[in-house]
């Protein structure tokens, strides 16, 4: 008996002590959550532009002025368009790269032979955007320096003269998306820089009844861009119908070397 009292007392006790040691401890703190990166600084690009140009108006009722002009970027020749403007007698003004000058000698042979009608100018060494600070447009890592802007002009005109083509005077890059630091630098070079009123084609992306329309109503004084290096694609059939339906309205097509000029963005002025 005496032995059950005396562990009865025991347990007593050591239950009293271990309670007073928990009561002692702290209690447990989770740790705690790491901070939260800070996300990083976003790099701005360079401001871009994306210059407009008219031609002045002809002012007479029932005969628009109009200016098309074409880019070939890379690729092949659209015999859709280039054979409807010759055989309709339709001048208009060809931005050449010198990679699509390589590519295309039969076509180019065509422009020489019809100097009345076309009017060739540069679009650039390798088809890349004149910005002369690291940007990437549509995909299209930019120049990215003033020796790279001056190179993609430079190089373009050089292939220009290679090919038995006259000097350019104007200039239309890749993406026609600029920063006016390229702006000023291409037009020390001696050029215009070309921009446009009218997005005929969408880069050749749009299918030909869009097309048709977006060039069927082109007004007095503006100047359309479309492409004439995608024949596989749709948009071509649609410049095609476009500008016989241009021409039947009474419509009076200059190239941009005949026709005074009103670009933004300090681009000809």
């Amino acid at each position: 008996m005496i032995r059950i009292v005396l562990a009865s007392a025991l347990l007593a006790a050591s239950l009293s002590a271990a309670s007073a040691a928990s009561a002692a401890e702290p209690p447990a703190v989770a740790p705690a959550a790491p901070a939260a990166a800070k996300p990083a600084p976003k790099v701005k690009g360079p401001k871009l532009v994306e210059p407009e140009l008219h031609v002045v108006r002809s002012g007479v009722p029932g005969r628009p002025r109009v200016a098309l002009t074409f880019d070939a970027c890379m690729g092949k020749a659209d015999e859709r368009i280039i054979s409807t403007l010759v055989s309709e007698r339709i001048p208009a003004t060809i931005f050449v790269t010198a990679r699509w000058l390589k590519r295309n000698p039969e076509a180019l042979a065509v422009f020489l032979k019809n100097p009345d009608l076309f009017e060739l100018e540069n679009h650039g060494q390798n088809h890349i955007p004149a910005v002369d600070k690291p940007a990437l447009i549509y995909g299209i890592a930019a120049a990215g320096s003033p020796e790279a802007v001056h190179q993609e002009v430079q190089g373009g005109a050089d292939a220009m003269l290679a090919a038995g083509i006259a000097a350019p005077h104007w200039f239309r890059g890749s993406t026609a998306k600029y920063d006016l630091p390229a702006i000023a630098q291409i037009r020390a070079m001696g050029y215009k820089i070309a921009g446009y009123s009218v997005n005929g084609d969408g880069g050749s992306l749009l299918g030909a009844a869009v097309t048709e329309k977006r060039i069927g109503l082109a007004k007095d004084g503006d100047v359309v861009i479309s492409h004439i290096n995608q024949p596989t694609h749709a948009a071509g059939a649609g410049v095609a119908k476009a500008i016989v339906d241009l021409k039947a309205r009474g419509v009076e097509f200059v190239r941009l070397q005949d026709a005074e000029d009103l670009g933004d963005d300090q681009t000809t002025n």
